[in-house]
């Protein structure tokens, strides 16, 4: 299990017969985690989770994950199926689970939160753990890698989920997210509240605090850690579980927020904890790019359907000397983005579409030439180029195929795109179009 021979052998296999193993997602010494689909949802992706099948803890864990796949929380990645197999001869426990593409662990190597978007993140952890504790269960494994963004919502991953007062299952492997207790007694909430504490350092510093495990020692919290986080995560980082702060004492020191955060009017919990999940989630998109700016932008309306209705088009350029007439766009979709991701957005995130137009106007065809930072926004880009139209250049008169980018740019007050055509063609030979 978590090597590369896995990696190359099992790809390919099938699980239970419905579960193909697609690609490698990653994994660990005694996991590995592939992307599947779902068969009752056709093309739909999923992660499969595949551990070793041993011996009495086999059957703790599958009754663990069938106990986790009937907690319903906004918040929490879903568990859809679980199973026994095997691979190869090797016997198998699996899980089948929503499909995460990115984590905060694959941001933070590029830059650390800011308090603000630290602040709401910690909201989001606290409301989902909130919830988890209530019904008896204990994370026990919270750490960047498992702060998920599935498809424009942030989740928790919970495969690791167990029961309060159980024995804990890291005999195994430690690190600097696991509390020094576990792997020797039962789990109990004091232990997330460690995990929380290592987190928020780890997210406003780009690493976990500095902790020798071996010397009995409560980890240090640098001082650049801005209030009330550095405060808040001492509290959480203390070696006596009893010591510990509570998830409602957490709240209360985040009272007022540190940074201004818009609110949506609506109250409960829930709503609460999916704004703030938002704004986190935006943690992941804010990798700054710098696009092309060969053309002036031309601003769009700053609707959210992505079936906007088309500006009026320029009118061609025509060349006497060469009997050219430039193309122009028809009519512009722009990507549907909810306003509350947008105000979580700091500056522009640009992503450039380069789509192939027939001699009838349409999009034939759309690939991304720069995705940016984000899958998600990319994903969105490339939808909405593949419904704009054009007007087709004419070359002696007969209208022809071309190719544009389409450089998309978000921004909290809405999104511009700036469509530029590359060039016109005509039987085997390229007709430049400037």
């Amino acid at each position: 299990m978590g090597t590369a021979v896995a990696m190359e052998t099992w790809k390919g296999q099938v699980i239970d017969g419905k579960f193909p193993l697609l690609e490698r997602l990653g994994g660990s010494a005694r996991s590995d985690v592939f992307l599947t689909e779902l068969p009752e949802h056709a093309a739909q992706k999923a992660a499969i989770k595949l551990i070793p099948a041993d011996g009495r803890d086999a059957e703790r864990t599958i009754s663990r994950w069938q106990a986790i796949a009937q907690v319903r929380q906004p918040s929490l990645v879903r568990i859809f199926h679980v199973g026994r197999c095997s691979i190869n001869s090797v016997p198998l426990l699996y899980a089948v689970m929503e499909y995460a593409e990115e984590d905060l662990s694959q941001i933070l190597p590029s830059r650390p939160l800011t308090p603000a978007e630290a602040g709401d993140m910690l909201r989001g952890i606290l409301d989902v753990l909130e919830f988890i504790h209530k019904n008896g269960f204990v994370h026990g494994h919270l750490k960047p890698s498992n702060i998920m963004a599935v498809e424009d919502h942030l989740k928790i991953s919970s495969d690791t989920l167990q029961k309060a007062g159980e024995r804990s299952d890291h005999s195994v492997e430690t690190g600097p997210y696991d509390a020094p207790e576990l792997g020797s007694g039962e789990l109990a909430p004091a232990a997330d509240i460690w995990s929380v504490g290592v987190t928020l350092v780890a997210a406003l510093s780009q690493k976990p605090p500095a902790w020798d495990r071996s010397a009995k020692t409560e980890p240090v919290v640098a001082e650049s850690i801005p209030e009330p986080f550095q405060q808040i995560a001492q509290q959480c980082l203390r070696l006596d579980p009893s010591q510990r702060c509570t998830l409602e004492e957490i709240k209360a020191r985040l009272q007022p927020a540190p940074v201004p955060v818009r609110r949506n009017s609506r109250t409960g919990a829930l709503i609460a904890a999916q704004v703030a999940l938002i704004v986190l989630l935006a943690a992941f998109w804010l990798v700054g790019h710098r696009g092309p700016a060969k053309a002036p932008p031309i601003s769009a309306r700053h609707e959210n359907h992505p079936m906007a209705s088309a500006a009026p088009a320029p009118a061609p350029e025509v060349s006497v000397q060469t009997g050219t007439v430039t193309g122009a766009v028809a009519e512009r979709v722009m990507p549907n983005v909810s306003q509350g991701a947008r105000n979580t957005i700091q500056g522009k995130i640009r992503v450039t579409v380069r789509v192939d137009v027939d001699s009838a106007g349409q999009v034939s065809e759309a690939t991304l030439e720069r995705a940016g930072p984000s899958k998600y926004f990319a994903r969105q880009a490339l939808a909405a180029a593949h419904a704009w139209k054009f007007q087709p250049p004419q070359v002696d008169g007969k209208a022809v195929p071309s190719k544009w980018t389409i450089q998309f740019r978000f921004g909290r007050a809405g999104t511009e795109a700036i469509p530029a055509e590359t060039a016109a063609r005509i039987a085997d030979s390229s007709v430049k179009v400037r």
